[in-house]
């Protein structure tokens, strides 16, 4: 049996990372079961940031001015990454970046069978060690690492590639009614919404497989 996957996320949305971990654990859990074609597609959490990216702590107060709420949101976070091995370092975190050209590069990555690398290596620079995934120098050695042409993403960012294509499928997300992230479609029909458990993606997976 067969299925699509396809995941509507950013990659500044820290439960964006535990609902990719919970995907993954779904998918393995299915094993031969189920083949399931997974697709990433773009969302701007924040449309406004502007291209350089904002300071992060201050965007967060805006966004955020209970501090005593953020901190008891945080905490929560750390507890819910940690049960999907992820080492969440809000500390370290300086800027926060316009995502556009991390989209592209998880575009390009999955023209190369290399999507789930690049989602997880995105998250990881951002989240646990505090990089600007806004900025193309950054986002050029992150592709390298994972096994990308350093300068054809150099002469890539360098040129409008993809731009449009990625927010045409962000206006059409938001068209089809998605208003948070992660949100999962199987089998382009059926949605769910947040960071869903293994267990609820592998039981949508394989009821939606034909």
């Amino acid at each position: 049996m067969k299925t699509t996957l396809d995941i509507v996320s950013d990659v500044v949305c820290p439960w964006c990372w535990i609902g990719l971990r919970n995907a993954q654990n779904a998918i393995a859990a299915l094993g031969d079961e189920v083949e399931v074609q997974s697709a990433f597609r773009p969302f701007f959490l924040d449309a406004g940031i502007p291209k350089e990216g904002l300071e992060y702590h201050a965007y967060m107060d805006r966004k955020f001015p209970d501090k005593a709420a953020r901190k008891i949101g945080m905490e929560n976070l750390q507890q819910a990454g940690k049960a999907v091995g992820i080492d969440f370092r809000f500390d370290k975190i300086t800027k926060r970046p316009n995502t556009l050209n991390a989209h592209r590069l998880i575009r390009w990555a999955e023209g190369q069978d290399k999507g789930w690398a690049a989602k997880e290596a995105l998250f990881e620079a951002f989240f646990t060690n505090g990089q600007d995934v806004g900025d193309t120098e950054t986002l050029i050695k992150i592709g390298g690492q994972i096994g990308l042409d350093e300068k054809l993403l150099a002469s890539l960012f360098d040129s409008d590639r993809d731009i449009a294509q990625i927010n045409r499928e962000v206006q059409e997300a938001q068209q089809i009614g998605v208003q948070a992230v992660p949100t999962f479609i199987v089998a382009r029909s059926r949605g769910a919404s947040g960071a869903q458990p293994p267990h609820v993606l592998e039981k949508l997976l394989r009821e939606h497989a034909a």
